[in-house]
């Protein structure tokens, strides 16, 4: 044994540090492998999809001989093809693999073309304007009709408190309105894709790019009508998700697979970017109808509202969003009575999903709209009637509508902090003098908080495994049910499992995501990833630690009560003595002492009645808040973010460059929502009608803003998360709300004192030339 006589010079935590991504170097180096990169097998062939051309009707034939003939076609699959169940709706069994007796959007996929090469398969599937005999029904395109004729893909949702009608006749003032918010599309990087090839004894593995595998699993087995133990599902990493392959990168999976183990040859199938657009589903759309009343001071007294959602055709999880978003209405606001109505719309339009924040921005947008409206009522500061109505502990204020406490409230000392780093008061009168000396250019100035809820609305999912093994050189690998997607989740897993062990990062590798490791796994989604597999990895290492504790206080002559595992050495009593983890590894393997272990977490104290709407669904709340500073052209309707300062609650950060980076992405892809990125469907047809990087429109580096101030608020997680940290997935996607209002605030000020400009989002250019053509009118 060597020991040695002086203290071992330990590393620095590695939890708690900005170590670079794991795969950041590969990144940027092109040697990353996604799906498309991994070498094809000999034979393997390439499947296209035939879509509809029209947004609802039934299907009176397939021109399959047509098909059959073109260059390179291997195989025509139909859903009569489907050996088992035809399905790949994640909740409700209610979306076909490949349209069955009906068309429900235009794009729906109807047949399958499996060729020789994908240019083949291509341009055979195009042929699915003159193979489909398709007779035409009416068609319900947008969520209001579909409202209008009681059209739901599940049932409505109800959410009250209190005696919201009472509240609002008693109420000294009142507010009714209607608003609107549009859909966003993911826009991943890397589009849908999944890799079948068929193995040995009816076997199948399926590379796939998914924030899902487990669930890509299920519905594959299902279709087959296989058992799960046949198929196997693996994700190395994706190049980007944001909810988008959540449960839509199912029917890819399903067609690829389905392929392979009819014609026992790989399959791929690689969507291009117009075929993504056109098949799958986005963030959803919402329409709201509030009635509000509030006092002289701001406080809301009480609420009716409709939250109505654009689902497409089928309900996906279209529930579980409106749930949230039923959730997150309140944000940051103590609301003493309520009545939330919940409908989740269906239309001849593709099947809306999850994106980032899952519901909660669009939940959490409405309440940011009416308290800004209240403002400008009664001539107030929009900040100070958001703090005013700020859930405090004191008075009973700290309930949410569905009967959680919130507790931990960081709302006040993170606002006041952001309110003085950033200047806000001094710079609301800059700008006021600012819009008096200039007709034509106006700046805009808001600050908006921010209240998510962190944890899955299904209690179930909040579960998480790993592996992590320990070699007899002293490295270690593991593995975890969460996915890859570019966030960092990976490097995350890593520097909690070196934590545990005492060890560099450089030791610790993780492995891609596969259901043959990992069983049973949630999908990588509701900001869960790092709190849910850092926890099961942390339990997996730390068994292997205690295990190997006994053998390294007999080596070291103390107690076990004294060990202290850091700097790649187990160290002694009063660091006297130490042993290199690579050489206690090598012994404790001739003693036979078990070297990897299986770890396990289920989030502890969740309950949540779906009927009522009512319980404990988060395990804790993120908080954060932004300011922002836009300049509007009044002539042209065009804006810029001049500046914007965040300061975001990522609890005590495991990697504070990873969180600050989330928190940057996340700002602008909301910015992004909210002010360019507009979905367009023909108002005849159906059909989308921006369903190209030519049409639609996502932020730019020139999109950022120039001034971009952001930090992490530094403050321990009050419950018991890895390490103290907090979720940075989704919450900050709440943040550019600010610019939203701050562009609103610019309108105004074109405009006569005390205007509520009508502002819809996103607000694109056409939109704020619209609103200050209003507010103008007003003034003449």
């Amino acid at each position: 044994m060597n020991t040695s006589s002086a203290p071992t010079p330990l590393h620095p935590h590695t939890v708690g540090r900005s170590h670079a991504h794991e795969s950041a170097a590969l990144h940027v180096s092109g040697e990353a492998v996604y799906t498309d990169d991994i070498p094809e097998a000999e034979g393997t062939l390439h499947a296209a999809l035939g879509l509809s051309p029209i947004a609802h009707g039934r299907i009176v034939a397939i021109d399959l001989a047509l098909l059959r003939a073109q260059p390179g076609v291997q195989l025509v699959l139909t859903a009569e093809d489907i050996p088992s169940e035809n399905n790949c709706g994640p909740l409700l069994h209610d979306d076909p693999i490949l349209a069955a007796g009906e068309v429900r959007y235009v794009g729906q996929p109807v047949f399958a073309i499996i060729a020789s090469s994908r240019e083949l398969a291509r341009r055979a599937a195009a042929l699915a304007g003159q193979a489909l005999k398709i007779e035409p029904l009416p068609a319900v395109l947008t969520a209001l009709e579909a409202h209008a004729a009681g059209q739901y893909v599940v049932p409505p949702m109800h959410l009250n408190r209190g005696d919201a009608a009472t509240a609002l006749a008693q109420a000294p003032q009142r507010l009714q309105g209607s608003w609107s918010v549009g859909g966003q599309e993911q826009f991943y990087l890397e589009g849908q894709i999944s890799y079948a090839l068929p193995q040995e004894n009816r076997g199948l593995l399926v590379h796939c790019s998914t924030q899902h595998p487990s669930e890509m699993q299920q519905l594959l087995s299902h279709a087959l009508g296989w058992a799960s133990h046949q198929v196997q599902v693996q994700c190395r990493r994706m190049g980007g998700g944001f909810g988008g392959k959540e449960s839509q990168s199912a029917l890819f999976a399903c067609v690829a697979g389905l392929a392979a183990s009819r014609l026992r040859r790989p399959v791929k199938l690689r969507l291009d970017r117009d075929d993504d657009f056109m098949i799958t589903g986005r963030r959803h759309g919402f329409d709201y109808r509030w009635d509000v009343g509030f006092d002289e001071e701001g406080h809301i007294l009480g609420a009716e509202v409709e939250l109505i959602s654009n689902c497409g055709h089928s309900a996906d999880l279209s529930a579980p969003v409106m749930t949230r978003a039923l959730c997150h209405f309140d944000n940051a606001y103590w609301l003493p009575h309520v009545a939330l109505h919940g409908f989740c719309a269906r239309t001849n339009t593709q099947s809306n999903t999850a994106f980032r924040g899952f519901g909660g921005p669009q939940g959490a947008l409405a309440v940011e709209m009416i308290l800004d409206s209240i403002a400008r009522r009664l001539g107030l500061d929009p900040l100070l009637v958001r703090q005013r109505n700020f859930y405090r502990d004191a008075g009973a204020r700290n309930i949410t509508p569905y009967g959680q406490t919130v507790e931990d409230n960081q709302l006040q000392p993170l606002t006041d902090q952001l309110v003085e780093s950033s200047g806000y008061h001094a710079r609301r009168a800059e700008i006021q003098a600012f819009n008096a000396a200039s007709p034509v250019l106006k700046k805009g100035l808001a600050l908006t908080p921010l209240k998510f809820g962190i944890s899955f609305n299904v209690v179930h999912l909040n579960q998480a495994g790993a592996l992590v093994h320990v070699y007899t050189d002293g490295s270690v690998l593991v593995n975890h049910g969460g996915t890859e997607m570019g966030q960092g989740l990976n490097t995350k897993v890593a520097q909690v499992v070196a934590e545990e062990l005492g060890l560099s990062l450089a030791r610790v590798r993780c492995s891609a995501t596969d259901t043959q490791k990992v069983a049973n796994t949630s999908a990588t989604a509701a900001s869960t990833g790092s709190d849910l597999n850092g926890k099961a990895a942390q339990d997996a290492a730390r068994q292997i630690r205690l295990r190997l504790q006994p053998l390294a206080a007999q080596l070291l002559g103390c107690a076990e009560a004294e060990l202290r595992f850091a700097g790649d050495h187990v160290q002694g009593a009063g660091d006297s003595r130490s042993l290199p983890f690579t050489e206690l590894v090598a012994k404790a393997y001739l003693q036979r002492i078990q070297l990897w272990s299986d770890g396990f977490y289920a989030t502890p104290g969740l309950h949540w009645d779906r009927a009522r709407l009512q319980g404990k669904p988060f395990y804790y709340f993120a908080y954060g808040a932004a300011v922002a500073e836009v300049l509007v052209d009044t002539l042209t309707g065009e804006s810029r973010v001049t500046r914007a300062d965040v300061l975001h609650d990522a609890g005590r950060s495991l990697n504070p460059a990873l969180d600050i980076g989330q928190v940057e992405g996340a700002f602008v892809q909301g910015l992004g929502w909210l002010t360019m990125e507009e979905l367009v469907w023909h108002p005849k047809t159906g059909a989308l009608s921006t369903h190209a990087p030519s049409t639609y429109k996502i932020p730019t580096a020139n999109d950022s803003p120039p001034d971009f101030r952001v930090a992490l608020y530094s403050q321990a997680n009050a419950a018991d998360s890895i390490h103290r940290s907090k979720a940075v997935g989704e919450p900050p996607l709440l943040l550019p709300f600010s610019v939203l209002l701050a562009i609103k605030d610019a309108i105004a000020a074109a405009g006569p004192a005390g205007g509520d400009p009508e502002l819809r989002a996103p607000a694109t250019a056409e939109a704020v030339l619209r609103a200050v053509s209003g507010v103008m009118s007003r003034s003449g």
